[in-house]
């Protein structure tokens, strides 16, 4: 039976790694916040294209289930709460976190400031947004309470979640 003293320490060691990646799993750095698993983030906006006429590509992160909770749309809004375009998104992004998806033609003047934000079918608007002009560059915020929220309500609208 000598040739089994191994064992004890092997599950030991197997022990001390299970107990460390549970621990690490899903933890956050001090100096970030937590991923919100209620809104869709906008996480990354680049343009391209000329003023009047951009291309947008947009990176979101949401907490997709499936067609019960799933990002449905991102948008361009100006500083007065007009929506500039809107991209319908036809499905749940379960398994492609983040994901990006581009659109346009946006009408956006090379120093017209906008509001970039992402919604979801469930729970609407709130999480992270893209704030910024061509001009000035475009960075990350917090999403304004309670600003544009009747935009939820015009068109256009998804018909549906595909899946």
């Amino acid at each position: 039976m000598k040739q089994f003293k191994w064992i004890p320490y092997l599950a030991a060691l197997l022990f001390i790694a299970l107990v460390h990646c549970s621990s690490s799993t899903g933890s956050t750095p001090a100096d970030e916040s937590p991923t919100d698993t209620t809104f869709a983030n906008v996480t990354n906006v680049s343009l391209s294209g000329s003023e009047g006429r951009y291309t947008l590509q947009v990176e979101i992160s949401s907490p997709d289930t499936g067609c019960d909770q799933y990002a449905d749309w991102w948008e361009v809004v100006t500083e007065e709460g007009e929506l500039i375009y809107r991209r319908i998104l036809l499905h749940s992004h379960v398994d492609e976190q983040p994901f990006t998806r581009g659109g346009g033609p946006a009408s956006i003047s090379d120093d017209t400031a906008v509001w970039i934000r992402a919604h979801m079918n469930n729970s609407g608007y709130g999480g992270q947004v893209f704030y910024g002009s061509v001009n000035n560059g475009f960075e990350a915020k917090k999403h304004p309470d309670d600003f544009a929220m009747e935009l939820e309500n015009e068109d256009p609208l998804p018909d549906d979640c595909a899946f």
